[in-house]
Formats: C-alpha cells, sequence, structure tokens
C-alpha cells in the first residue's frame, strides 16, 4: 500500500512544552488509522500540524504525497478536517452549512447540488437538512461536521476525537458512517480519541501517543501481542508507564503546566 500520511521526526515546541516530540508515523491509502492518547498527550496539536494549521517547530510531513509545509495550499484540497470544538454554524440550516462549505472548498457550481444530497444521505440527515443546526443533536452536529468535510471528496479526512460527548446511540452511528467510508477504499482517515472501544472497533492501526512521543504502534493483534495483554486499556497502561515514571522533577513537571495554561 502507498502511504497517504507520513511524517518523519515531526516535532512541535511551544516555549519549553515540547508538545510533539519525533514523531514518525506511516498511513497506508484507504485504512483507518487511530493515535490514541490521554488529554494533553499531544494529539490535537499533531493533527494540526499535518492538516497546515499549525508549521512544525522541526521533522516533517507529507499528506496526500504533499509537504505540509512547501505544498500546504495542495494538502488543503486534498483533505477534510473535523475538529473537536463544533464547526457547524447553528443560525444556519443544514443545507445552508453545506453550501457554504461547497463554496468554500471549490466544488464547482454544477455539481454543488449532488454534492450536497449525496453527502446529507450518506450521514442520513436528509430529513434535517432544512432546519436549524441549532436544534440538532450532538450526533447529529457531528454527522453534519464530517459530511461538510467530505463534500469535495479529499483523499485523506482528519477527526480530532470525533464521537467525544456523543451518547452510545449517536457513537454508534458515527461509528457506522465511518465504518462505511473505510469500506469505500478511497479516502484514509486518521482520527483521534482516548476511547479504547473506538479504537479497537475502527482502526487498522493504532498508535499510542504520550507526553508527544509516539510509545508503541501496531495492528491490535501486533500490539496484543508485544504486551501479552488482550485488553487495549491494558496495552495503553503498560505503553505509557515507563514515560509516566520518568517525567522529570517537579520544577519541570509545574513549568509544562504553567506552558500548556499560557498556550490554552
Amino acid at each position: 500500500m502507498t502511504a497517504a500520511i507520513q511524517t518523519r521526526e515531526l516535532t512541535r515546541v511551544f516555549d519549553e512544552l515540547v508538545a510533539v516530540d519525533r514523531v514518525d508515523l506511516v498511513a497506508s491509502t484507504g485504512t483507518i488509522f487511530g493515535l490514541l492518547g490521554s488529554n494533553g498527550a499531544g494529539k490535537s496539536t499533531l493533527i494540526k500540524m499535518l492538516t497546515t494549521l499549525l508549521p512544525p517547530t522541526s521533522g516533517g510531513a507529507q499528506v496526500a504525497g504533499y509537504d505540509v509545509v512547501r505544498q500546504a495550499q495542495l494538502v488543503r484540497a486534498r483533505t477534510g478536517y473535523v475538529p473537536q470544538l463544533v464547526s457547524a454554524d447553528g443560525q444556519l440550516t443544514g443545507r445552508e452549512n453545506l453550501r457554504m462549505s461547497a463554496r468554500l472548498y471549490g466544488v464547482p457550481r454544477r455539481e454543488r447540488a449532488q454534492r450536497i444530497a449525496d453527502a446529507l444521505a450518506f450521514m442520513e440527515l436528509g430529513d434535517a437538512a432544512d432546519r436549524l443546526v441549532r436544534g440538532y443533536s450532538g450526533g447529529m452536529i457531528r454527522r453534519l461536521e464530517i459530511a461538510q468535510a467530505l463534500l469535495h471528496g479529499p483523499e485523506v479526512l482528519f477527526l480530532d476525537e470525533p464521537t467525544v460527548g456523543l451518547d452510545p446511540v449517536a457513537r454508534q452511528t458515527v461509528w457506522t458512517r465511518l465504518r462505511e467510508l473505510r469500506a469505500r477504499g478511497d479516502t484514509t482517515i486518521l482520527l483521534t480519541t482516548h476511547d479504547m472501544e473506538e479504537a479497537e472497533l475502527l482502526c487498522d492501526r493504532i498508535a499510542i501517543l504520550h507526553s508527544g512521543r509516539i510509545q508503541t504502534e501496531g495492528t491490535l493483534a501486533e500490539l496484543r501481542a508485544r504486551f501479552a495483554a488482550t485488553r487495549l486499556e491494558d496495552i495503553f497502561i503498560r505503553a505509557a508507564s515507563t514515560e509516566i515514571d520518568n517525567r522529570g522533577d517537579f520544577r519541570a513537571v509545574a513549568r509544562e503546566r504553567r506552558t500548556a495554561h499560557r498556550l490554552g
């Protein structure tokens, strides 16, 4: 398989805080690659570099075959991104949000109506298309945001905590849509999560990120064999335990926390 995403010692430093530390990863085309980590592990910072929203301090990355720094515009044209925070406009209807996204992504005018109809159908939002988004449930909003990110047919889709805060039914619905998207074979998905069940059910490969570093990476079967454990939660604890025990002294931890707080 060809690589849809590839990083080489990708690093991001904020003052004295190393948020992402020399990360090497490869995500093959047409797969779902999961970045598993607790809050503050560096997942969002990593995904922002891959989507060209944040420049690396050092190292490099290619997405859809293009350099995220030197060819940022080409990367943006071939990727979709759904952030953690709500990105849909609650004052617009679902259809109006999609029309706005179609214009922003440069979808040809003659194709917009069909692409919007297809996206609404795929995400099961047809009946709610002309309702204001402020009246949507959390799961409906998330499905709309994924529909927006898919309108231009991206080669790579980035999802930052795609089901955080959703109830079990809404979460299952999002998972079903993502599995269907993978089955099509033409979109690579990189998602960040701290949900062990989500990673087990969706991801072809999983990287465990802790304190900005990749602690281990592989298929679920490979990780189970490597750590002699069945539950991904146990694997995560074992992979991160050495790093947790060797984070440094009190002053170093306090300094990192002050920097993280200042940067929001």
